[in-house]
């Protein structure tokens, strides 16, 4: 019964995973094709300006030259728009795949407690051992990341999600076994999780951040450096 229930509430948690990251693929592919697009226009601009520059007057060189970094400007900004979408992407999957190790750890719990008081293994124990061999001895079955894009990285406009059912407590995800293939992050030296930032220093030794652990909420306006590398840069 407490297995139904579980799969039940699981199973609505992610009835709409799909549609939410085919729309999520669509734009990524909207945006690649922006993207290109505005390279084209890029080429051509600098094809004009190379052929006519000896011909142009001062203010029409900066103006022309202010049409090219406007397009670069916004070829990185599709860029930038792609990326936050492929962490959100990310983070979607991410969630749940936590949510399914939360709730086999409270499954997991509550059938110890049963045997413990009735004393006689129950068929909702034989069940969960059955999951146990399943799920093998990689744990959390997260990919070894971030990925992404570790990244993580910073979160920006995600779609706000149906809260669990069931009551999920950080360190019911966190205390349990990780693959010691995946990478690991942060000052924490965690497994990416929840919402990360990067430094914008390139020769960060450690690249990504949790929010948590570098005391933020939202992601900063402009370029961001981890107290490592900002330490570093105050001392040259």
């Amino acid at each position: 019964m407490a297995t139904a229930i579980y799969l039940e509430h699981y199973l609505d948690s992610i009835e709409n995973l799909p549609c939410e990251l085919q729309r999520n693929f669509t734009l990524m592919r909207e945006l690649d094709s922006r993207t290109e697009e505005k390279k084209g226009e890029i080429d051509k601009l600098a094809e004009e300006y190379i052929a006519n520059v000896r011909n142009l007057a001062s203010e029409q060189r900066v103006e022309h030259l202010q049409k090219i970094q406007n397009a670069y400007s916004k070829c990185k900004e599709y860029s930038d728009d792609k990326v936050q979408l492929a962490m959100q992407t990310y983070e979607m999957v991410d969630k749940h795949i936590r949510r399914l190790d939360a709730d086999l750890a409270r499954f997991e719990n509550e059938l110890k407690q049963k045997l413990d008081t009735s004393g006689y293994e129950s068929p909702d124990n034989r069940t969960l051992k059955r999951l146990k061999d399943k799920r093998g001895p990689k744990g959390r079955g997260r990919k070894g990341s971030d990925e992404d894009s570790p990244q993580k990285k910073k979160m920006k406009n995600s779609p706000e999600f149906s809260e669990s059912i069931l009551p999920v407590h950080p360190s019911d995800v966190l205390d349990m076994p990780v693959d010691p293939n995946e990478p690991t992050y942060c000052l924490c030296h965690q497994v990416s999780y929840g919402e990360m930032i990067g430094c914008d220093n390139p020769d960060c030794p450690i690249e990504w951040f949790h929010f948590a652990c570098v005391d933020l909420t939202t992601k900063p306006k402009g370029k961001w450096f981890c107290p490592r590398c900002t330490h570093d840069r105050k001392k040259k």
